[in-house]
């Protein structure tokens, strides 16, 4: 941390920072100059798990939940991932591309710069490309840093429920020849989960994904441990995410990898779960990112700030670690490290700037108020 610091950014890109007693008078000079005196520049949050790409909202089954309705009983009236795959198939792309486009900007406005987007409510070849095609013009139309996942494997669809290997097979040979074609994705998911995908199924759809040049990103470990740390270790993930209900053995396996554990705290906050042990993760020397995991079902919130907040509460990160996981260990999970994730000269000018704090600590303190004043994106202040 540098105190009564310089930065000049020149076009998009952070051209020189230090101390300001230092600054040569040249620089002084500058014609475009801000002076943001008792607050504090961050990087801009990197969010490395969404899935912020959907039809509607479920506040319908956060009422049943109240009421004591398990998942299984949601999911047996119609609920859960498969209604909003049923939502999605029916919606446009024009309409699921201007809904997402609102929640990038209320994204952005938070403090966001890069966020990965998933697929995995389509379920269909249809509906999976037709998300896919919403993030690529996403990407194309948003100064946002953006990557894209195919989760075709987020759950069965009803009329393959019984029938596994038809499905993996519509996954496998007609899902992924078109999305290579038309390049819509940069990684692979499986949701690994009893009741969902198997380890073994999970290792058959990432290979073939792998074909394609499609690196994993992994759900693991949110409900049950059933090989799905091992499996995504052995498939070399770029990340697993989740890992509510990791134990010991699996924690040294993620330490003697290069794989990064992202955690999702609002995702357990929001389904009163157990938290997961980021404290045995960061104190066995693994790489730990944060992410919101925003989506209609688990965590309808995209807002990171509240993500590094509860990761200080309730998974006891310190301050610094939490903007390091929200920040360049996010920016990792999406390979996204060169460019954004940290204040570095050549990298973007992803920048967000506090309102007057009193220390780094009260930004995750203050849960509830809102410490942002002002964000920029590639150089640029968004409104």
């Amino acid at each position: 941390m540098i105190e009564n610091a310089y930065m000049v950014i020149e076009d998009d890109v952070i051209f020189e920072y230090g101390e300001m007693s230092k600054i040569e008078n040249s620089k002084l000079k500058i014609q475009n100059k801000l002076d943001v005196p008792g607050q504090f520049v961050l990087p801009a949050w990197c969010d490395s798990h969404t899935h912020l790409v959907f039809a509607t909202s479920r506040e319908e089954e956060f009422v049943d939940k109240i009421k004591g309705m398990s998942y299984a009983d949601i999911g047996a009236k119609g609920g859960g991932i498969l209604n909003s795959a049923k939502k999605l198939n029916n919606a446009s792309e024009d309409t699921l591309f201007n809904l997402a486009w609102k929640r990038l900007e209320e994204i952005s406005k938070s403090g966001t710069g890069a966020v990965e987007i998933k697929s995995g409510y389509g379920l269909t070849v249809e509906g999976e490309l037709k998300m896919l095609r919403v993030i690529k013009k996403l990407k194309e139309r948003s100064s946002l840093f953006i990557k894209s996942t195919f989760l075709g494997a987020h759950a069965y669809p009803l009329e393959y429920k019984e029938d596994h290997e038809k499905y993996i097979d519509i996954l496998i040979n007609e899902m992924l020849p078109a999305i290579a074609k038309e390049k819509l994705a940069d990684y692979i998911d499986v949701f690994c989960e009893n009741g969902f995908f198997s380890p073994e199924e999970t290792e058959t759809i990432c290979k073939a994904g792998l074909r394609y040049g499609l690196k994993p990103k992994l759900h693991v470990n949110q409900l049950n441990s059933i090989g799905g740390i091992e499996m995504g270790l052995k498939l070399n993930a770029l990340s697993l995410d989740h890992l509510e209900t990791l134990n010991d053995d699996e924690i040294s396996k993620i330490k003697n990898s290069t794989t990064i554990a992202t955690l999702l705290p609002t995702a357990a906050f929001f389904l009163r779960m157990s938290y997961p042990p980021a404290r045995k993760l960061i104190d066995a020397e693994c790489a730990v990112a944060l992410a919101s995991d925003f989506n209609p079902g688990s965590s309808p919130s995209g807002n990171m700030n509240l993500v590094v907040s509860m990761a200080c509460i309730q998974l006891k990160m310190l301050p610094e670690e939490v903007i390091n996981a929200a920040t360049i260990n996010g920016a990792y999970a999406m390979e996204m490290e060169n460019e954004v994730g940290t204040i570095t000269i050549g990298k973007k000018a992803n920048l967000i700037f506090t309102k007057p704090i009193p220390s780094l600590a009260y930004l995750p303190y203050a849960f509830g108020t809102n410490c942002i004043d002002k964000v920029m994106i590639k150089g640029e202040m968004i409104s």
